[in-house]
């Protein structure tokens, strides 16, 4: 005889009645969603630096981590990614606008082309390094940089104030399939040819002797908000 047979039967209970509480409302409708498109999901800006993080007790990556969780816990089938906000050091305005134009939200977008059009005349004079339309402005006139020598200049204004070395700048800026890689000698050469460009504000970029390239701000250079995607990722 098993185990099974000899165990009591279990006792008769009463089961609970159904609660009669009202159905929850549906959501609201998703608003304006243009005809023949669906919602495939969402995203949500976060206007917080790793200081205020760190004065709250908590972390960006912790942050990020709890908010994945939660999704996990509500949708399981969801997909989920995170990346970064990187704006120069000390950009001004809201936190959660600096992050918007960085990760490339449209509205934002629009909203800081009209800023740029309605103040084009206000700053005629110095240097205008305009991340988000990839250009620099010389005395209210467009330098003629070349794409890698703007994403060279770009590369030093992300990490204003840092001593950036000649290996560095090769392995983020070129790829190791591409026709013309530099060395760490000739990648003075594309540093050369940029400055030439910016002509009497060549001294933005400056050389760190036996190490690489450095970016100062200056009293008369100005920074455009970038729209440029992070390379940082969580």
């Amino acid at each position: 005889m098993s185990i099974a047979q000899l165990a009591p039967a279990p006792a008769q209970t009463t089961r609970p009645a159904l609660s009669l509480a009202p159905a929850p409302s549906p959501a609201p409708r998703i608003r304006a969603v243009p005809e023949g498109t669906e919602a495939r999901g969402f995203v949500l800006y976060v206007g917080l630096d790793e200081a205020k993080a760190a004065a709250a007790g908590t972390s960006l990556h912790r942050i990020v981590e709890a908010i994945k969780e939660l999704t996990g816990e509500i949708a399981p089938s969801a997909q989920t990614y995170a990346a970064v906000a990187l704006a120069p050091a000390g950009a001004g305005g809201r936190d959660v606008d600096v992050v918007r134009l960085a990760l490339q939200d449209p509205a934002a977008l629009a909203k800081h082309r009209q800023l740029d059009e309605s103040d084009a005349d206000r700053h005629p004079a110095g240097v205008i390094v305009d991340i988000s339309r990839k250009r620099v402005l010389l005395d209210g006139d467009a330098a003629a940089l070349t794409y890698k020598e703007f994403e060279l200049l770009q590369y030093l204004v992300l990490r204003e104030g840092r001593t950036i070395d000649r290996a560095e700048l090769i392995s983020s800026l070129w790829n190791a399939d591409e026709d013309e890689v530099p060395n760490e000698r000739t990648i003075d050469v594309h540093v050369r040819r940029l400055r030439s460009k910016l002509g009497g504000y060549e001294d933005i970029v400056r050389t760190v002797r036996g190490v690489g390239y450095r970016f100062d701000r200056h009293a008369d250079v100005s920074i455009r908000q970038a729209s440029t995607p992070s390379p940082d990722f969580f």
